[in-house]
């Protein structure tokens, strides 16, 4: 019994420390003008760029987007997948002064 309850607690820490990191990611804010709307994403004009958000379930706000409201986007940049291509280039040497 003492061990299934070690191993449960075990388990919420850890899953603490996964959401915990994940949500450490830091946040971002752009304001522009909603270009057009589609099923998962949207488009924002900021004037000189346009950017593409991708929306989810749980996105606050997306089911009353249209297209000519002006809009300000919270949102966060973390990567969710990482491929290493080859090695990693070498810097250059530098050979030690002498004294």
């Amino acid at each position: 019994m003492r061990n299934r309850t070690l191993i449960v607690a075990l388990a919420a820490l850890l899953a603490g420390g996964i959401l915990g990191f994940a949500g450490a990611a830091k946040a971002y804010e752009k304001t522009g003008t909603v270009k057009s709307v589609e099923g998962d994403s949207f488009e924002l004009d900021f004037g000189k760029e346009v950017w593409r958000f991708y929306t989810d379930g749980a996105t606050a706000g997306k089911d009353a987007l249209k297209a000519g409201q002006k809009v300000t986007v919270s949102y966060k940049q973390v990567a969710t997948k990482i491929e290493a291509k080859g090695e990693a280039k070498k810097a250059d040497a530098k050979p030690a002064k002498k004294k």
